[in-house]
């Protein structure tokens, strides 16, 4: 395989997975955000897909973001009647976003992207090498 395309195909997985990253900090950052006033939703998790995508000019398939979506579960309820946010019963909507599944998906993301740079620094090493045999 041609050492540029393998280039190619790391920093795409590391695109993908820092956008993963991005969304995992958003959700975290919202996942105590609640509705401004009763009938209002509150944050609602986002989720990324990925696809494989045929790059025609190197001829190789790479990762891509396909979407940032939404998580459709259902908001959990929370009793507190001094919310601006709360239903005649005292109730509030929730965001539907759970710290541990955040934090397991960071993982995964962080290492999936430090294996991909990893990939890059021995390409770009290879590389290095051949330069410094053909001077």
């Amino acid at each position: 395989m041609d050492l540029s395309k393998t280039l190619n195909i790391s920093s795409a997985g590391m695109d993908a997975q820092a956008t993963r990253l991005r969304v995992v900090a958003e959700n975290l950052a919202n996942q105590e955000t609640t509705g401004s006033a009763p009938g209002i939703a509150p944050y609602q998790r986002q989720t990324v897909t990925f696809q494989n995508k045929l790059d025609s000019s190197l001829g190789i398939e790479t990762v891509s973001v396909k979407q940032v979506g939404r998580d459709t579960t259902a908001f959990p309820k929370r009793f507190d009647p001094a919310n601006p946010a709360a239903d005649p019963q005292g109730y509030v909507q929730t965001p539907n976003v759970d710290s541990f599944v955040e934090l397991m998906d960071m993982r995964d993301a962080q290492r999936t992207y430090e294996a991909n740079l990893s990939v890059l620094q021995v390409t770009r090493g290879m590389l290095s090498r051949t330069i410094a045999m053909l001077k």
